[in-house]
């Protein structure tokens, strides 16, 4: 699985929490509700950025565990400075951590959970990993809550013609093929739909788009470094004019003269 730096993971946190489709969350609450304790496991969780978001709209005593590899990232997340303080009502909040491959999860794993939630993660899971995690889910009956999934539509403004050769160059390195993994990228939505719907689920999605303008303009030079580098990673014939193209266009962030919508979407699920 891909690595991460806390300053990117802190650099975002922001604008994925403006970006969260809310209309998800009183599903969730009344799914919760009449919990004496809910349970939390949060897949991938970095820096602990969705925990401080959704602790704090979810009602009564929660107990978060905090799933990822690298044990830098779950250090961060469990300091007292990155946990969430409260649930929505004043309950307690208690916080723990499990480095693991959220890959291998399985039923038996989730047991006594009531909700596994991610953020931004569905992209980076194969076909067969995103299976066997919903079939785990589905049999746990445990409600999903996946946000911030890349969907592969980008719009910048002012637009320039290389936008698009630039954003289908990206999303084809999304969908790469890594350590003999093929990653979902923006299909993982679609994919994760179509999986848990066959499981008999309820399953609902929401647009969670990033909108970057001014005020965001580090996140914004950052993200199109990170856009416009893997597409010429993907495709080593941009590099020449991709190399112009970014510098252009951080110039134009800098200038406070770029937005940027770039698409994501958030998946909700209620077992049967």
């Amino acid at each position: 699985m891909t690595k991460y730096a806390p300053s990117w993971l802190q650099l975002r946190e922001d604008a994925d929490a403006a970006a969260r489709a809310t209309e998800l969350i009183e599903p969730v609450r009344a799914f919760l509700r009449g919990t004496d304790e809910v349970v939390i496991r949060d897949l991938g969780c970095g820096t602990g950025s969705l925990g401080r978001w959704l602790a704090r709209r979810l009602p009564g005593r929660q107990r978060w565990i905090l799933h990822d590899r690298d044990p830098d990232l779950l250090t961060h997340a469990l300091a007292r400075t990155s946990r969430p303080e409260h649930a929505l009502d004043g309950g307690e909040v208690t916080v723990v951590t499990e480095q693991r491959d959220i890959t291998e999860l399985s039923a038996e794993d989730l047991a006594g959970t009531s909700l596994v939630a991610a953020s931004a993660l569905l992209d980076l899971l194969t076909a067969e990993e995103m299976s066997r995690l919903a079939e785990a889910c589905v049999e746990a009956k445990c409600a999903v809550l996946f946000t911030l999934s890349v969907s592969g539509r980008v719009v910048l403004s002012p637009k320039e013609k290389f936008d698009i050769e630039i954003s289908d160059a990206f999303n084809a390195h999304q969908r790469r093929v890594t350590n003999g993994r093929w990653l979902l990228g923006p299909d993982a939505v679609d994919v994760a739909f179509g999986v848990f719907e066959r499981l008999g689920a309820t399953v609902r999605r929401a647009p969670s788009p990033w909108r970057l303008g001014a005020d965001q303009a580090a996140l914004t030079a950052e993200w199109l470094a990170g856009w416009v580098g893997a597409a010429c990673e993907q495709r080593p014939e941009l590099a020449h004019d991709g190399d112009a193209y970014l510098r252009w266009r951080l110039a134009q962030c800098a200038a406070g003269e770029l937005n940027a919508t770039i698409q994501h979407e958030d998946l909700l699920v209620v077992p049967s």
